[in-house]
């Protein structure tokens, strides 16, 4: 594309964002769309809209992300690393080779499995300070990035400081949670010669205790396939799979069952409830299967169905088998609750009923992941991961999750 051409087209791009800020009823959701029109004009791999919390600890933490890097629980200090030297100085600065760059900070690249070559980084600076800064890594064609790269990043950078400052951003800076599932170069390949299939292609990703992370993504990316692997019901091709720290990438099939036995609770979109036990039954069944057990009448209560306890799956809804479901994951007191688009077959009332049993199970600390095509339920989850093409494509953080009741489609 000729110079002329590209002006044009930045010009352009400028007027989409200026627009979508100044209309934007959530100015959290049209930073992130700003971010990712920027990241698209430029080719590039990634981007990241970074804040300072000047009134806080003073550190930098990245708020928005597109690509494949999951920065979420990372952070830098005032003057560290390239993004960090920009904010404390304020200037912009272009870097053509990252891993060469004495002031960057390699650990991020060995926590996410994300390769930065070269980078632009710009600060947003609104009247009185700078209050973060904006970072655009690698273009894709493997080219530097130019002058005309540069002017579109400021001219972002510019806009969503006088946004900020003008709408208000509650910037919610991350807590430093404990990981308790990583996923670091995970791949997984079907079948052999001419039938080989690769569906993940390299998922980094790391599930912190306590949080309710969605899923989302087109049939076909991957996500179904990650969350066999997270649930231990398949093995990765290559790459590393921890789990609280343990390393389960080539666990053999008794360690994988203990693990899927006493770590982790399935809830599927088919209730697979077994049709000759009653609700009670079905929880005794897998209570019986490990240790220190929460008790069936308990795992009811906490889902609202005490008084189903005697009937079978065949007199009950759709809606009252899938929450006898979400008590037999209760059941077992799992780490980590893995969801396989649960409200899939129900209706728009009865999932909300649903959604709310969930919501007061994430509130009990447990972590949920949930594999899901409704995007509106993404708005309940603290985190949302967009795959595309067997990776991780976008990262999302929610700093005010709905509750269940407030979802609408």
């Amino acid at each position: 594309m000729s110079k002329k051409n590209t002006k044009i087209e930045y010009t352009q791009v400028i007027w989409e964002i200026t627009s979508l800020l100044q209309k934007a009823e959530s100015l959290e959701e049209a930073l992130r769309t700003s971010l990712g029109e920027v990241v698209k004009a430029v080719g590039a791999e990634a981007g990241t809209i970074w804040f300072y919390n000047v009134s806080g600890d003073k550190r930098i933490y990245p708020s928005f992300t597109i690509g494949g890097a999951d920065l979420t629980g990372l952070s830098l200090e005032l003057g560290e690393g390239i993004a960090g030297t920009v904010v404390k100085e304020g200037k912009s600065t272009v870097v053509k080779d990252c891993q060469n760059d004495k002031r960057w900070a390699g650990r991020f690249d060995e926590a996410t499995g994300f390769v930065t070559k070269s980078m632009v980084c710009v600060p947003l600076v609104n009247k009185y300070e700078v209050i973060g800064c904006i970072q655009i890594i690698n273009k894709k064609d493997g080219s530097l990035f130019n002058n005309e790269d540069i002017s579109l990043c400021e001219n972002l950078a510019m806009l969503t400081a006088i946004a900020v400052d003008g709408k208000g951003l509650n910037l919610g800076f991350s807590e430093d949670k404990k990981s308790i599932i990583s996923l670091k170069n995970v791949t997984k390949t079907f079948g052999t010669g001419e039938t080989q299939l690769q569906v993940l292609k390299g998922v980094n990703l790391d599930i912190r205790e306590g949080e309710f992370l969605v899923i989302l993504g087109e049939s076909g990316c991957g996500k179904s396939t990650m969350l066999n692997i997270i649930g231990g019901m398949d093995q990765l091709t290559t790459g590393t799979f921890l789990f609280d720290g343990k390393d389960y990438s080539k666990a053999d099939e008794k360690t994988l069952t203990e693990y899927r036995r006493h770590s982790v609770g399935f809830i599927f979109q088919a209730y697979n409830l077994m049709p000759t036990l009653t609700a009670e039954e079905n929880l005794d069944f897998i209570g019986e299967l490990c240790e220190n057990s929460m008790d069936a009448a308990e795992a009811l209560e906490r889902v609202g169905l005490s008084q189903r306890k005697d009937n079978y799956p065949a007199q009950m809804s759709g809606g009252q088998q899938q929450r006898v479901s979400i008590a037999r994951a209760l059941v077992k007191k799992p780490r980590i609750i893995l969801a396989d688009e649960p409200t899939a077959a129900l209706d728009y009332e009865t999932s909300i009923e649903v959604l709310t049993v969930l919501e007061e199970v994430i509130k009990s600390g447990t972590t949920l992941l949930m594999v899901t095509h409704n995007e509106e339920i993404a708005k309940m989850a603290n985190r949302v991961i967009r795959m595309k093409g067997g990776v991780v494509a976008e990262v999302i953080v929610n700093r005010h999750p709905a509750s269940a009741k407030e979802l609408v489609w």
